[in-house]
């Protein structure tokens, strides 16, 4: 088990069909980084509240509105034009760094928030994925349930 969010977040990442799961759910509406975070809740065995939902909701909303999302944003809209600029491509590699910068930022903002909370108390308990999903990602089990399963073979 990691005990830093971070490190979980690169090694859950990292495993198969994981990416494919997160960028799903991601085109949904979802926060990967609320995710992620909610996924290592899980098997830290957080008890999941809506109180503690909606404090981890609140601090990465606008870090996510405000920063991570404008440079997805760069980075996407310069895809197909980077392909053939290398001065682009080169911009483009460096905002990428920058938007994989700033959610370590927010993973470390969550994992400061989350580390008041019991480990052990909520163990076997799920939700924290559901809850943390926004109401489309919820539609898609496959993929909450592919990290869910992930996780549960960490």
């Amino acid at each position: 088990m990691c005990a830093d969010l971070w490190s979980f977040a690169l090694s859950t990442y990292a495993r198969p069909g994981v990416e494919a799961a997160c960028l799903r759910l991601q085109e949904q509406g979802a926060d990967v980084c609320l995710l992620l975070c909610g996924a290592w809740l899980e098997q830290r065995g957080v008890a999941y509240t809506f109180e503690r939902v909606q404090a981890l909701q609140l601090l990465a909303r606008p870090w996510r509105t405000q920063v991570v999302e404008p440079l997805r944003q760069v980075r996407v809209q310069w895809r197909t034009m980077a392909q053939q600029d290398t001065q682009l491509a080169s911009l483009r590699e460096r905002v990428k760094t920058l938007e994989m910068e700033a959610e370590r930022a927010l993973l470390m903002r969550l994992e400061t928030l989350a580390q008041a909370w019991p480990i052990n108390e909520g163990v076997g308990q799920y939700g924290w994925l559901e809850g943390l999903a926004t109401e489309a990602a919820n539609l898609d089990h496959d993929a909450l349930q592919r990290l869910r399963v992930v996780v549960a073979n960490t």
